[in-house]
């Protein structure tokens, strides 16, 4: 059957399996929207291609399916590099289909050409411009096959306009088979081996791939070996925290006693992580030039393991492959007292510190914690409100943490757009602070006319913080660029159609989660905190 190519495009996508993706229009994509018009593939439209492009990424992190965003051309495919940055450095699946000028007027300096290739080359696993209407299905299965295998990632696909109008007859093709990992008996035998000599053996877990059943896997492998874990950057719902097993995050501001066990490992499991500055404390705790451990590293891309810490084992292989196969094990008892020691340190780092004023982030996250139903899913963006959330709240099930590890502000809001979306029935909580919600806080928009109703819980408190606690250290007293103007947020989110309230007095903070929930709606809750309400004292990037 002859089509246009927006026709053939969106016939692949559902082919791939695709049910949902996230647009802001333009026309230069015009006849793919038409293609979505009778496709049984929902087109939630976004107010930013930002937001559009990180409701993809998290869709992706919550379906473990590449998330899908169409943008226009030039000034629209540079708003959504934003969330392109995201899914590179959190090796998520996406592919971002991007508008282009027609073939004809190419190399003329026209109406936003850019090129495509140069200005994603270095962020994007694979940018391809479509040169060819019938070659739309080849394209399409090609960029949804390199997003999902080794390690995953955006895909940028440039189309051009009259590539999407012209007419062609062409098959679809199927949906790529994916290669079925192989772990094999000797790497098996040489990661058990080398924990059995151990004394102070570390379990990391992290990256992509990861599933419910996996998570479950590593519980059972680490509680039956006796075996500490820590997981990575904004992986906490990886392990459910109160596995006696776990052991805590090393993320920005960590606890500094598992940032000393780490430093005196003596053999480090990584199952999916990547040892970046983050994870190993600006690389304070390992030196990449020598460190005295043995590294057994297990992730799908065989060019990351060894790219900054050299490994004694080198296992290319998806993390919960091997987990699996570690549950499976009989597996050598690791030295005794060495959980309880790291579960203890873990629970001391629990006990609240208190914060100034009336409004203490500490017993607000420790409520949350021990109230939400354990499926609620937390997004955030980055920001010193970040670091309450990661320290106090225990996340008990797999895929209830959504959250960037490049640390990119905005991204909370239209990630907990996107987990309401995609999870209708779950609680959806997004925390953020008031730089934080500002940077896309008209996807209000979008919640309300697709229905998402999130709570947005807003730490305000007047500045970019994390800037302002980084300033005060390095040049106290010289205030310059971290205050803030911040609208009543409560009387905004009414007017988006939304419920809105003001805390002023943390007493009140459960009756007006009760309301924000009771209204069915799109609600945030606006904290009103001390200014001097800093962090924790962690050493956090990002904004506030």
């Amino acid at each position: 059957m002859k089509r246009h190519g927006g026709r053939i495009l969106t016939d692949q996508l559902e082919a791939e399996g695709i049910e949902r993706v996230f647009s802001v229009p333009g026309e230069s994509f015009l006849a793919a929207l038409d293609g979505l018009h009778d496709s049984g593939i929902l087109n939630v439209v976004c107010r930013h291609e930002g937001g559009a492009a990180m409701m993809a990424e998290a869709t992706a992190k919550l379906t473990g399916r590449p998330g899908v965003a169409f943008v226009t051309r030039g000034p629209g495919a540079a708003n959504a590099s934003a969330g392109v940055h995201v899914a590179q450095q959190d090796s998520t699946p996406m592919v971002l289909f991007v508008g282009q000028i027609a073939r004809g007027h190419r190399d003329r300096d026209v109406f936003q050409e850019v090129d495509y290739r140069q200005f994603f080359g270095g962020m994007a696993k694979w940018v391809a411009e479509v040169d060819d209407t019938a070659r739309l299905p080849e394209y399409v299965a090609r960029a949804f096959h390199v997003a999902r295998t080794g390690r995953p990632g955006p895909v940028v696909v440039a189309l051009p306009e009259d590539v999407l109008s012209d007419i062609a007859e062409v098959p679809l093709r199927p949906p790529s088979v994916l290669p079925e990992p192989v772990v094999s008996e000797a790497q098996l035998s040489a990661i058990l081996s080398a924990l059995g000599r151990a004394q102070r053996p570390l379990v990391i877990a992290g990256g992509p791939g990861w599933s419910a059943a996996a998570a479950a896997d590593l519980q059972a492998f680490a509680e039956a070996a006796g075996l500490p874990v820590a997981v990575s950057f904004r992986r906490q719902d990886y392990m459910d925290n109160r596995s006696p097993a776990y052991a805590g995050d090393l993320g920005v501001g960590a606890n500094p006693a598992l940032m000393r066990r780490l430093a005196e490992a003596d053999c480090l499991l990584v199952l999916g992580a990547r040892l970046t500055d983050i994870a190993t404390g600006g690389f304070t705790a390992m030196d990449p030039a020598g460190h005295g451990k043995t590294i057994l590293h297990v992730h799908p891309d065989a060019a990351t393991i060894g790219s900054v810490y050299r490994a004694d084992l080198a296992v290319a292989a998806p993390a919960p492959a091997v987990v699996a196969r570690l549950a499976a094990a009989n597996i050598p008892a690791a030295p005794a007292g060495l959980v309880s020691q790291a579960r203890a340190a873990y629970e001391a780092w629990q006990s609240p510190r208190e914060t100034p004023g009336a409004v203490k982030m500490e017993e607000v996250v420790r409520w949350l914690s021990d109230t939400l139903p354990e499926d609620a899913i937390l997004t955030n963006g980055a920001g010193n409100y970040a670091a309450w959330l990661h320290r106090y709240f225990r996340f008990k099930r797999f895929g209830t943490q959504v959250a960037p590890t490049s640390g990119s502000m905005g991204y909370g809001f239209p990630a907990a757009i996107a987990a309401s979306l995609a999870h209708p029935g779950r609680r959806v909580v997004c925390m953020a602070g008031d730089g934080c919600f500002q940077m896309t806080l008209n996807e209000m928009s979008t919640a309300v006319q697709h229905g998402a109703t999130p709570i947005v819980i807003v730490a305000n408190n007047g500045r970019y913080g994390t800037i302002r606690m980084h300033q005060e250290k390095h040049y106290p007293g010289r205030v310059s660029g971290t205050e803030l103007a911040n609208p009543d947020y409560a009387a905004l989110a009414q007017a988006y159609g939304g419920h809105g309230e003001i805390v002023e007095d943390g007493a009140e903070f459960p009756a007006a989660f009760a309301r924000a929930e009771a209204s069915g709606r799109l609600a945030v809750i606006e904290l009103r905190l001390d200014p001097r309400a800093l962090s924790t004292g962690a050493d956090l990037p990002g904004g506030g």
